[in-house]
This record gives C-alpha cells, structure tokens and sequence, in this order.
C-alpha cells in the first residue's frame, strides 16, 4: 500500500515592515510640511545629504523632534573621517568634540556611526534630565593604527531618551546615519 501526502497550498505573504522615514531638513517653517506625523514605530533616519558644506545645524529637523547643538555638516575632506554612507557627516563644531542632539519628545532607540579623534563618550538622559546610559568608544579614526574602525556604529534602546550627548576630550569627531524611533 502506497501512502501520499498531499500538503496544502503554501502561500507566501509579504508581511510588511515599517518602512524608515527619510527626514530631510528645512530650513524655514514655509518649508516644512505642516503634514508631517511623527510617531508609531517606523526608524526616522536623518537626511544629512541635503545640508549644505559648513552649514550651522540647529533646527533644521524640529519638524521630527530633533534640536542640534554645536553642529555643523560637513563633506570631509581629510580621509580620516570618511562618512559612512553619502558625502555628508555632523562634525562637533565650532566647539571641538562636544555636540548635542535635543528631542522635543522621547525616544525608545537611537543609533548613529561616530569617528573620533579621542576617546568618545555619548550620554544619553531621559526626559528629567537624569543620566540613563553611557557608552565609551576608543579612537577609530580611519588610517590609524586603532582596532576600531571608523563609523563605529552605536546604537541604544531606553524607552524614554530626551537628549543625547557626545564628548570627545578636546578631540574632533563625526556623526552619520543617525536614525531613532519613537
């Protein structure tokens, strides 16, 4: 007696997933989209490639929440600081190695890839201004005889991150594909 198995039909769903939402900057309240919600669970990556070389960056991105202090984007010229994807980076300026990320709401995760030139400490608090995580790197610069290498990717989740702050000893360091979720 011949035994046959007849399976069912296997169908193949296309779950979706949260796709990331690019946020690209504005520079006046005319151009941002008043339509704009920020919220759920999809990743919000920052669009660096649409600032402009040594433009100060402060409020481009309020729209979604985020407030830089002592930033400015830049198109590295010194191969030391290579982005890691695009031609754009935030580099700690005029102020070496101290920059600020502000949100007007917290997040639940936030990643980036820093370069540095010293030994770089992010900080991040939550909404009472009390120290929540910290996480120390070691000099990654690229042609350097360090064991990182540059754009090492640092990523946190918290469920309640309010502001983040990098501090790189006097040195220079650089910011790039910065995404974080609500």
């Amino acid at each position: 007696m011949q035994c046959s198995l007849q399976l069912p039909e296997i169908r193949n769903y296309n779950w979706i997933e949260p796709q990331a939402m690019v946020a690209s900057p504005c520079r006046s309240v005319a151009e941002c989209d008043p339509n704009v919600v920020v919220s759920g669970h999809s990743p919000i990556c920052l669009n660096l490639e649409d600032l402009k070389c040594f433009e100060v960056v402060e409020h481009q991105f309020h729209q979604y929440g985020v407030i830089f202090k002592n930033a400015i984007a830049l198109q590295p010229s010194n191969p030391a600081y290579p982005p890691h994807s695009g031609t754009t980076v935030l580099m700690a300026a005029p102020k070496s190695g101290w920059l600020e990320i502000v949100l007007s709401k917290p997040i639940t995760s936030f990643c980036c890839y820093v370069t540095s030139s010293q030994r770089t400490i992010m900080s991040l608090y939550d909404s009472q201004n009390v120290l929540i995580d910290k996480i120390m790197t070691e000099p990654n610069l690229a042609g350097s005889d360090s064991s990182i290498p540059p754009n090492l990717e640092l990523k946190i989740h918290n469920p309640n991150i309010s502001r983040i702050t990098f501090y790189a000893f006097d040195g220079q360091l650089t910011l790039d594909n910065l995404s974080f979720e609500f």
